[in-house]
């Protein structure tokens, strides 16, 4: 046999058989050795194996040709259908598609009932193919090239569910006349001529006391094995038995209503599935709703849908009047001079005051009121970008800005600074009001405005309680409610430092000015350092060790560029120099660390038990009757990390979460995440942290639990999920 010939034989019989047979040949063979121009590399897992397939191996200008995602799956696993049932995620597929060409959408062949009792999911096992028509622009040229690039998404399940994707590339040419396949065309056409046909006729649908009637009139007998497979997922229960019985006008499917009962529109649309002379068939159906189940479904589903149980604490929803939220707002700020992020500035301040305490009332007034001014003005610029890149359809919520690798590492440079300037490295500045920040007038001004300013910055990473569901109502309104609800957390914020310079019975209770302040001065040095060491981990969690190196590299730069403007301070010539070189060296530090403190990728991989969140994921975990708990979180998030040492990771947690099976999710905002900020606004929050903890039923709604968590709040929490609370009690 020639080598030409005998390469193409094995090339069109092994794809062949591969799709028609798989059990034929040995997992992997295709990818490892027979792999094709019309078939794109494999990407293979122990549970599937994923390839994109053309019926082309050369296309023309104009037409319109075949493709096909296939999945191989192992014994035991499956993927799902467009509604995957209980519980489960179609198969999604986004192209990106050379030379003008155009996608269709998924050709969905008829499922069958899995089930994984007590559920039943609608999908697929063995081989699948999931044709999708490509069509070629008229004006592409013969000796282009067209690639078609897939990235798809599924979920393959046996007892357990795994989320998997993949991206798939082929590379056409483009020729005068198009060239078939036909190894490829074979198996694709098949796939296409068992796709459900149109119906002729059209079904009605009623309700039947508690039940549903589905009226099939161009069905008689009836057939054999009848089921009906919905594209909705609120409008039957999947598990339950359908029983056929012929009527006056045709065959009468008797389906039970879903628990989440709901339609939408006039008319519901899904695949009807039966044995006629032994042979499966398949036809797509639409079916006339009766009005009274459109108009009613609202308050059906309201009826049957699990009630939410929420703990009835204010801070928990969003749903406030705008009165309430300026309440919460003023408490939240206030409450939020007691986190651990802030207290190292209030101190360097009060410590200004108690150096201010034999100076005239009217100046320890002006820097009470200067600090009130930086942190309304902060503030308020904070609120205003977080609501304008919201308006603009953006993911940022409060404390965006510490998603960005490049400023996290500049405030902690600024924080290793204010320590080496409290120690007494260097000073910057005469007055005690502006120590701390570095940017200190020689009246202490400046120094009071900007200490406001950073305490509003570093106070970002903790959110107190109150101030979630504050924060999560401002975001939703128009800019003046919205900005009025930040300006009454600004007022909060501030309160105490404010309350101070206009009390002089509180001044007078300071003590006098001596030896002590500057001992304190340098111990407050050291929280500074602790928040410095804190940042460049979070930037190490951002960027990886490349954040780690960006951060050494720029508190290496701003010493030298403090010592260097120290020590040429006192010279003409020798100041002018320095400063050119100080400019220098920090742009070149500053370019370092835009370049090397890239974010990286959040990985799905996580310690112990804890999964990454995905919304698709809560949704299958219910769907196989598990309770789940989800984990807003942060790393710059001190609330969020104080709440995993004091209640998450506590042994009595664990053990009731193994005990009730409870799902750990985790999802991390660290770096900007579209998807989870989109479900912290659905939520009514605008940050972290946010504790869910939805019920063990499809479809059950969350209970929010407070942003301060205790291990009894949380096994108590377990216990409402997982249908156990009343068995505790009676106990």
């Amino acid at each position: 046999m020639a080598p030409a010939f005998r390469n193409g034989f094995l090339r069109k019989t092994g794809l062949a058989l591969a799709l028609l047979a798989p059990g034929l040949l040995a997992p992997g063979l295709l990818a490892s050795g027979l792999a094709v121009a019309a078939e794109s590399a494999a990407v293979s897992t122990p549970r599937v194996t994923v390839t994109l397939l053309s019926s082309r191996d050369a296309v023309a200008p104009g037409e319109r040709f075949q493709v096909a995602l296939v999945q191989k799956m192992a014994r035991g696993w499956h993927t799902y259908w467009q509604n995957p049932g209980d519980s489960g995620e179609a198969t999604r597929i986004s192209w990106t598609l050379s030379q003008g060409a155009t996608a269709g959408e998924i050709q969905w062949p008829a499922p069958h009932a899995i089930p994984v009792e007590p559920l039943v999911n609608f999908g697929f096992e063995g081989t699948l193919l999931l044709p999708v028509e490509i069509a070629v622009p008229q004006d592409a040229k013969p000796g282009e090239r067209l690639t078609l690039t897939a990235n798809a998404t599924w979920l393959v399940c046996e007892k357990i569910c795994i989320p998997e994707e993949g991206a798939f590339t082929l590379d056409l040419p483009v020729a005068a006349a198009a060239i078939v396949d036909e190894a490829a065309q074979a198996p694709i056409d098949a796939a296409r001529a068992a796709l459900p046909a149109p119906a002729g006729f059209k079904g009605t649908l009623a309700g039947d006391g508690e039940a549903l009637a589905l009226t099939l009139p161009g069905l008689s007998g009836p057939p054999s094995e009848l089921r009906f497979f919905p594209l909705s997922d609120t409008l039957i229960d999947h598990a339950a038995k359908q029983d056929a019985s012929a009527g006056p006008e045709g065959t009468v499917l008797r389906l039970a209503r879903s628990n989440a009962f709901k339609i939408t529109s006039g008319e519901v649309a899904g695949v009807l599935t039966f044995k006629e002379g032994g042979l499966a068939r398949s036809l797509s159906l639409v079916a006339t709703a009766d009005p009274a189940l459109v108009t009613s479904a609202a308050g059906s589903a309201d009826a049957l849908r699990p009630a939410v149980v929420r703990i009835p604490l204010p801070v928990e929803g969003a749903d406030l009047t705008l009165w309430a939220a300026l309440v919460f707002a003023f408490a939240g700020g206030l409450i939020l001079n007691l986190m651990p992020c802030v207290l190292p500035v209030l101190f360097i301040k009060a410590l200004g005051f108690a150096q201010l305490a034999r100076a005239s009332r009217a100046e320890v007034r002006e820097q009470g009121l200067l600090f009130l001014a930086g942190v309304i003005v902060t503030f308020l610029a904070l609120a205003s970008m977080v609501m304008a890149f919201a308006a603009l359809g953006s993911s940022v919520g409060w404390g965006f800005q510490l998603q960005s690798p490049p400023l996290v590492i500049a405030l902690a440079v600024v924080m290793t600074l204010i320590g080496l300037n409290l120690l007494g490295a260097f000073e910057i500045g005469t007055s005690a009001a502006g120590v701390g920040h570095g940017l200190a007038s020689r009246g202490g001004r400046l120094g009071a405005f900007m200490t406001g300013a950073l305490a509003v910055v570093v106070a970002t990473p903790c959110t107190a309680p109150f101030m979630g569901a504050a924060v999560g109502y401002a975001v939703t309104q128009p800019p003046a409610l919205g900005l009025a609800v930040f300006l009454a957390l600004a007022l909060g914020f501030a309160l105490p430092v404010v309350a101070l310079s206009f009390a002089p019975g509180l001044l007078r209770l300071l003590p006098k000015p001596g030896r002590w302040m500057l001992i304190l001065k340098q111990a407050f040095a050291f929280p500074m350092f602790a928040t410095a060491i804190w940042l460049i981990w979070v930037a190490s969690v951002q960027a990886g060790p490349g954040g780690v190196l960006a951060a050494l590299v720029a508190v290496l730069a701003a010493g030298f560029v403090v010592w260097l403007v120290g020590v040429t301070r006192d010279t003409g010539r020798g100041r002018i120099l320095s400063s050119a070189l100080a400019v220098l060296v920090v742009f070149a530090a500053g370019w370092f660390v835009v370049q090397s403190a890239a974010p990286e990728a959040t990985t799905d991989a996580r310690a112990g038990d804890i999964q990454a969140w995905t919304p698709e994921r809560v949704a299958a975990l219910q769907g196989e009757g598990r309770p789940v708990f989800v984990n807003f979180t942060a790393a710059w998030c001190i609330t969020c990390l104080a709440n995993e040492r004091v209640a998450l990771s506590r042994q009595e947690v664990k053990d009731a979460f193994a005990e009730l099976k409870v799902n750990y999710l985790k999802a991390d905002w660290t770096n900007r995440n579209s998807q989870i900020a989109q479900a912290l606004a659905e939520q009514g929050r605008a940050g972290v942290p946010l504790y869910l903890f939805y019920p063990a039923s499809k479809g059950g709604q969350p209970e929010v639990l407070p942003q301060l968590l205790t291990p009894d709040m949380l096994v108590t929490a377990a216990r409402r999920a997982a249908g156990k609370e009343l068995k505790t009690a009676a106990r």
